[in-house]
């Protein structure tokens, strides 16, 4: 898709589509570059009370006369006063979908000014660009007939001039629209070897460094919790780890942890199966890490990054691990299980014991890991939780630049005494009270010291239907805040 940057409309450009963002007030705010030809039409819409007030709303105008083109789509990004990142991102998400239903599309956006507005030019023509990446593309990875379509060229009306701005934006889209692949596509493609080689492709096309452990090297590793979970499966389990060395040798390494159970079946605490429809999405996490290593490569981000994958399945044999097993983790933390199906906790226990091994300064995982967030923040937020507020609270600023949704959770001592074991050092799982805490606090004992958040992204990242401004299914959620948070810790 080519994108480019123009100062102002040119009426002998063709296009199929001329899009109109406008932004609402006691009068329509419109951009700059609005021909007089349009501004007529939106007043007399306005008067008569048919144009877009709603964010998001839309309205397509057909059979315009020259100089317009014969289309027209018209878009309200919100009110005046919440006109941020995350409503831009929504009013030019649901632009880019209205459109993309056929294919080689030329189309001209004339974007909302930005002078003395929450959101600068420069991001505002990068989320267009992500928007526009990510509009093509949906779940429907195995239908025969393709419903959307690559547009052909999109045209940036904007004052703004950098057009780094637009490669910045399309590598994100790139980076989500991969991540959201992977969530998307069925557990008989996306398995532990299956993520390792796609793992192995980014990293020979993005130059990240990349190191995998099979089942030898994790025994060696002493990551008996996650062997443990992975040995019912028919694939073995992989630990991939990618690294980006964008600064210099004395700037220690953020690492990325990422969920990555291809398949979670519940184990020998079986799920019924309603429940087991979307389960190709545990590895989210994981997916997501690689997501956001493939762009942190590709933008040459002066960070020092690992991300580490813990892939595994969580499948039935005569192998599987059992309720009351014992099992040592890396750290030498003794676990009791009493749910097989509290399968990611385990795994993420090695992982984050040995990215704190490795001298990770700051730590970040990401994962499915419980129901009870959904039920606690819905869909749209993703669960917080952290052992150093500092560490939080600029992630917190960096998901608000990006206009994702996060909610910090509570994390008291008091929530541990659930996880008391009788025989062992502690449980797998406490009662159904407070279940994304006690997961997060069962999580918290293996990271040492290590400034550490925990991301519950079970309620955003795989949505149950679809809406004028996202597809259903997988998301991508999180991307976006990491890479920001990343930029930013450099600034």
């Amino acid at each position: 898709m080519d994108i480019q940057l123009a100062q102002a409309w040119d009426a002998n450009q063709t296009s199929d589509w001329l899009v109109l963002f406008i932004v609402h007030d006691e009068q329509p705010i419109l951009p700059a570059s609005t021909p007089d030809e349009l501004k007529t039409i939106v007043n007399n819409l306005h008067e008569s009370g048919d144009l877009p007030a709603k964010k998001g709303e839309v309205r397509k105008l057909y059979g315009q006369q020259a100089p317009l083109p014969l289309r027209v789509l018209i878009v309200c990004v919100g009110e005046k006063k919440d006109c941020g990142p995350e409503t831009r991102m929504r009013a030019f998400s649901t632009a880019a979908r209205a459109l993309c239903d056929k294919p080689d599309l030329n189309i001209t956006w004339l974007l909302p000014d930005c002078s003395g507005e929450n959101v600068c030019a420069g991001k505002q023509i990068k989320v267009a660009a992500t928007a526009l990446e990510m509009a093509p593309q949906t779940q429907a990875l195995y239908q025969k007939e393709q419903k959307r379509f690559a547009y052909k060229s999109v045209t940036l009306v904007s004052s703004y001039e950098k057009e780094t701005a637009i490669e910045k934006g399309k590598v994100v889209g790139k980076a989500i629209n991969l991540t959201r692949e992977l969530i998307n596509r069925g557990p008989h493609e996306v398995h532990p070897e299956s993520f390792t080689d796609r793992a192995s492709q980014v990293a020979a096309d993005t130059g990240l460094q990349i190191r995998i452990l099979g089942d030898d090297q994790l025994e060696q590793e002493g990551m008996h919790t996650m062997l443990a979970v992975a040995r019912a499966s028919a694939y073995p389990a992989r630990l991939v780890i990618l690294e980006h060395k964008g600064a210099g040798d004395d700037v220690p390494f953020v690492g990325l942890i990422g969920k990555g159970v291809t398949y979670d079946c519940g184990g020998l605490s079986l799920k019924p199966s309603d429940s087991m429809k979307t389960m190709k999405s545990e590895m989210s996490g994981a997916a997501t890490v690689l997501g956001v290593m493939q762009a942190v490569a590709e933008l040459n981000l002066p960070v020092n990054v690992r991300g580490y994958m813990g892939l595994v399945e969580n499948m039935i044999s005569g192998d599987s691990y059992r309720l009351g097993d014992v099992l040592t983790a890396r750290n030498g933390v003794t676990i009791e299980v009493h749910n097989t199906d509290a399968e990611g906790r385990l795994v993420l226990a090695d992982v984050l014991a040995l990215a704190a091994d490795e001298g990770c300064e700051k730590m970040i995982d990401l994962a499915t890991l419980t129901g009870a967030c959904v039920v606690a923040l819905g869909e749209e937020f993703t669960g917080a939780f952290t052992n150093d507020q500092a560490w939080l609270d600029q992630l917190m600023q960096a998901s608000g630049k990006a206009g994702e949704k996060v909610w910090q959770m509570p994390m008291c001592d008091s929530f541990s005494d659930q996880l008391r074991s009788d025989v062992a050092d502690c449980k797998n799982i406490g009662t159904r009270w407070g279940g994304a805490v006690t997961a997060a606090k069962f999580l918290e004992k293996f990271v040492a010291e290590t400034p550490w958040i925990h991301l519950d992204i079970a309620g955003p990242a795989f949505r149950t239907n679809s809406k004028s401004y996202r597809e259903g299914g997988a998301s991508g959620v999180m991307v976006q805040t990491l890479l920001q948070l990343l930029e930013s810790s450099h600034d």
